[in-house]
């Protein structure tokens, strides 16, 4: 049975990029910034939604791009308007787990859409200095990696990062991504594996973000080894989260 939670009043807001920190972080969201973002941030604060059980809606960041996130009793769904909150309500959306059913997933993307696996949604923060050189540097040949291609497809102005040495292929992409914030994925050559590399990989790039600067990670939680890097970084989990493309959204 799914619980019936009170459903919260919309966040209204505007879509755009975050370069730094959300000025409301978990207040009222300013104009230049996507009302999720400052829910992340307030969460990377330790200031999380209300633990309600309910819900509440906000706008996709991304044309096309969709998204389920949620945190400790509260979920947020970044849908377009066509996704009525009846529709939503009927599905067993709620904020212990409804929200991440897959039988509300599947129905909400259709047979022809996509969808991602399931994330758990973490958040560090950047530690570039002025006058201190990043660890990590722009690697445009590494741009044909599948982390690379993939970044491209659901996150906008992707640069590539790698390591100075040119036989290295450890690839770090930091993008503008979930709620507009700057979000981190990247993939260490197999080789290296299981030495602390991922950690040090991971740490190295935040190197390339100003100090303080929030940026987000989505990994697998049954990506273990990426969780425990991301970890070992600095990183903290926040909630969770499911991106999805609807085919005639």
């Amino acid at each position: 049975m799914f619980h019936r939670a009170r459903r919260l009043t919309h966040v209204v807001g505007t879509v755009g990029g975050v370069p730094l920190d959300p000025p409301s972080a978990g207040e009222r969201p300013s104009a230049a910034e996507h009302p999720l973002a400052g829910v992340i941030g307030g969460a990377a604060e330790g200031r999380f939604p209300d633990p309600d059980g309910g819900w509440h809606r906000v706008p996709p960041w991304r044309r096309g791009l969709e998204a389920i996130i949620s945190f400790t009793a509260h979920a947020v769904f970044a849908v377009a308007p066509d996704i009525t909150d009846d529709r939503l309500a009927a599905l067993g959306a709620d904020g212990f787990g409804g929200a991440h059913d897959p039988r509300l997933i599947t129905a909400l993307v259709g047979p022809d859409g996509w969808m991602d696996v399931l994330d758990m949604l973490m958040a560090g923060r950047g530690t570039g200095r002025a006058g201190v050189p990043p660890r990590l540097v722009d690697r445009p040949d590494l741009a044909t990696h599948p982390r690379a291609g993939f970044a491209t497809r659901i996150r906008d102005d992707p640069r590539v990062l790698g390591y100075p040495d040119p036989h290295r292929s450890a690839v770090a992409i930091i993008s503008r991504g979930i709620a507009g914030l700057t979000e981190l994925s990247f993939e260490l050559e197999p080789g290296r594996r299981g030495q602390g590399g991922g950690a040090g990989l991971a740490a190295d790039a935040l190197s390339v973000v100003p100090a303080g600067q929030l940026v987000v990670a989505a990994v697998a939680p049954g990506n273990a080894a990426s969780v425990r890097a991301l970890l070992t970084a600095g990183f903290v989990p926040l909630g969770s989260l499911q991106l999805f493309r609807r085919a005639d959204p």
